[in-house]
């Protein structure tokens, strides 16, 4: 127990979601609730999975990490933070003129797969990286992360197929299904029934999670990418737009809503006040 929690301090949910924070309100910019849905999912992946071998972002023989839901990466710029491979003046200025960080994923910064601010062709992306490192027996694996409300597109249907014929054993989908895209509830907008069944029926290894609990998602990861199957993984977690911070959570406004002085001190305050991990 006491190393489970050691382990679970690198990458620490908290501080995350306040880099995300930092961010948001210096770049005076949107996205947050989408951001903190899929905080634990990569910090977990991160922390334990995610084979980066130098620790160069580079580097071309590490595992690869394709954001589908490109409207999150300041989730994911926030683990590169704690990677090194961005600096804290880079978080300050996040959306200021000159920066290279963008607003979308944005495959020209390094550590970064795709451009994926058109939703629904990044897993494209990722399955072709998979098959690549197939062919090349590179022993090198794709994490994807796309969005519930993503899915209603048809290029995801048709890269799940792809994957599937190709037997890519070294893809793993993770659905980010928090039950929201930008305009309403994914119920309202298009209603996706049983994303785990689907995902069955077009030939994954599927399991389903809560993707705010890190024990369970490093668990399911574990136990998928070591099976004996030829068939690609996938994971539906289940999560809250907002994670992390009362007045966001479950709350799509915060899709598109910026922090005031107010609200961003209210939230990092909200986020200090929070029980560390206990050790006893």
């Amino acid at each position: 127990m006491h190393l489970q929690i050691k382990a679970m301090q690198k990458f620490d949910p908290k501080k995350l979601r306040q880099t995300i924070l930092k961010m948001a309100y210096a770049g005076s910019t949107v996205h947050i609730g989408c951001a903190f849905s899929i905080i634990e999912i990569l910090a977990v992946l991160y922390r334990s999975h995610l084979n980066l071998v130098s620790n160069d972002p580079e580097d071309p023989l590490r595992d690869y990490l394709v954001l589908s839901k490109g409207h999150g990466v300041m989730a994911q710029y926030a683990c590169m933070r704690e990677l090194g491979w961005l600096t804290d003046d880079d978080i300050q200025t996040y959306f200021h003129d000159g920066t290279v960080l963008k607003g979308l994923s944005d495959a020209h910064v390094k550590g970064l797969e795709v451009s994926s601010g058109s939703l629904g062709h990044g897993l494209s992306v990722g399955v072709g990286l998979a098959l690549a490192a197939k062919r090349k027996h590179t022993n090198q694996r794709c994490f994807a992360i796309v969005g519930d409300g993503e899915i209603n597109e048809g290029a995801i249907w048709e890269a799940l197929l792809f994957a599937a014929h190709f037997e890519l054993s070294n893809l793993l989908v993770i659905v980010d299904e928090n039950g929201y895209q930008a305009m309403g509830t994914t119920d309202e907008v298009m209603s996706l029934g049983n994303i785990a069944d689907k995902f069955r029926a077009f030939g994954f290894e599927t399991r389903e999670v809560n993707g705010h609990d890190e024990l369970e998602l490093d668990r399911v990861i574990h136990d998928l990418m070591n099976l004996n199957s030829k068939a690609p993984r996938a994971i539906v977690a289940h999560t809250i737009k907002g994670k992390g911070i009362s007045f966001m959570e479950d709350d799509n406004r915060w899709h598109y809503t910026r922090l005031t002085e107010d609200t961003y001190k209210s939230a990092i305050a909200e986020l200090k006040s929070q029980e560390p991990l206990s050790i006893s």
